[in-house]
């Protein structure tokens, strides 16, 4: 159990001790973000996180003064944290006070503490630094980060809080996904839709706050965003977006520490943030729900659906031709590769691919290499799609007010996604249980 350890330790690359404080601090607080930025994206405030951040910065160099005048001149990092608190909260009651209060939208507010709690932090660093005899050296820390000073009490502070920020989330997340869907409901079931929504900032404001010695108030946003808009690349259910975004925050603050670690000129804050960047594009590219892979498949198994609905009709139609030239029985009649052509603007090459399709899926019978015969399990496929289509024709001339000489195109566009429970309501409609008569004359070109 001990070599098991000893090697798991090894493997996740904690073995020095600076590095292990740095790497589990950033795994907690990235779990922790992307927990709580989840909720931001779908309540569709992304950039709060980016208020809160910039917001917090006054704070900092508040109770930097604050401890000057004290007597104080060792960076207190709890007391300068307690200050960039009370900045971010107010940062958010201010947002909340715009937005509630006038007819201005949240990015209007947003946009507004932004810039000037930011602008009021920027002037009260100048000043700070005016002061003789005071050292502001590590204050910049905050804006870009510096997981790689992090000490035991930091440690601490920074894994305690974001800890206690997981747990919190996990407990609230229910009442947080009915209100990011409908704060009616949510208000309808005896919930505060303003308490949870303060809850919802409060939380957001003390994982940026206690983000910022590791990543910085600059990336914090990325931290908040980046990790749950991948996750949105894995899953369309709440629930497990909620877990895959913790575990790709995770992940980004593990592995960026890491080779913060390994390569010092790498600003740890930074290089978390590009891993997380790099998670996302890899969500974006290989993601099972809306990647860009997954939907090229999805639109070439379309393609390939709609391309074999359209030969399956093309034949059966040419067959109800045949059958009313000749009397003979449709299903008896054999197409040729010439009458598809003529009856359809399909190159040879797609006639041919068509057609390898068709008889792969046991849809035709072998025959001539010219000739097409419809299989027994082939014909009743061929007089769904048809009756499924003609369906879809005369609803859109009788309730739709489409043309005949255009109802064919518009069916084309529907007809292939016609569930069983529709198809079963056009027959009630239109009070049809055989194959209705198309509503164009079918002919074939030269024939």
């Amino acid at each position: 159990m001990e070599v098991l350890l000893d090697y798991l330790i090894s493997i996740l690359g904690l073995s020095n001790y600076n590095t292990r404080l740095v790497v589990l601090s950033t795994m907690t607080l990235g779990m922790g973000s992307g927990l709580v930025g989840s909720f931001l994206l779908l309540r569709k405030r992304s950039l709060m996180g980016d208020v809160l951040s910039h917001a917090c910065f006054p704070g900092i160099g508040i109770a930097f003064s604050v401890l000057y005048i004290l007597g104080r001149t060792e960076k207190n990092l709890v007391f300068l944290l307690f200050g960039a608190t009370i900045s971010g909260v107010l940062g958010m009651f201010v947002v909340l006070a715009i937005r509630n209060s006038t007819k201005l939208n949240d990015d209007t507010a947003m946009g507004i503490v932004l810039s000037v709690f930011f602008g009021m932090g920027v002037a009260i660093l100048g000043l700070v630094q005016d002061i003789p005899g005071v050292s502001v050296s590590g204050l910049d820390d905050f804006i870009y980060g510096n997981s790689a000073s992090m000490i035991w009490v930091d440690f601490q502070l920074l894994f305690g809080i974001s800890g206690l920020i997981i747990v919190l989330v996990i407990l609230l997340r229910k009442e947080w996904t009915i209100l990011c869907f409908d704060e009616h409901f949510t208000a309808s079931l005896g919930w505060s839709v303003k308490t949870l929504d303060f809850f919802l900032l409060l939380m957001v404001t003390m994982i940026t706050v206690v983000g910022l010695q590791a990543v910085g108030f600059i990336l914090m946003i990325a931290f908040l965003v980046i990790p749950a808009a991948g996750s949105r690349f894995w899953t369309k259910d709440r629930h497990s977006m909620f877990w895959v975004s913790g575990l790709l925050g995770a992940i980004s603050g593990w592995f960026g520490s890491l080779l913060s670690a390994q390569y010092r000129e790498l600003p740890a804050g930074a290089t978390i943030v590009l891993v997380a960047s790099v998670l996302f594009g890899l969500s974006f590219v290989f993601g099972k729900k809306g990647g860009i892979l997954q939907r090229y498949w999805q639109q070439l198994q379309l393609k390939k659906k709609i391309g074999r609905q359209h030969f399956m009709r093309a034949v059966f139609e040419l067959q109800e031709i045949k059958s009313s030239l000749s009397g003979e029985a449709a299903q008896n009649v054999t197409i040729t590769l010439k009458d598809l052509l003529n009856y359809r603007s399909w190159s040879p090459k797609e006639l041919l691919g068509l057609k390898r399709q068709a008889k792969k899926e046991g849809h035709l019978e072998d025959s001539d290499s010219q000739m097409i015969a419809l299989s027994e399990a082939g014909f009743g496929e061929a007089y769904r799609i048809t009756r499924n289509h003609r369906l879809w024709e005369l609803f859109l001339i009788e309730h739709a007010d489409i043309a005949t000489t255009h109802v064919d195109r518009d069916a084309d566009a529907v007809e292939h996604i016609l569930s069983p429970s529709m198809v079963r309501s056009l027959e009630t409609q239109l009070n049809f249980r055989d194959l209705p008569d198309s509503p164009h004359s079918l002919k074939i070109r030269n024939y």
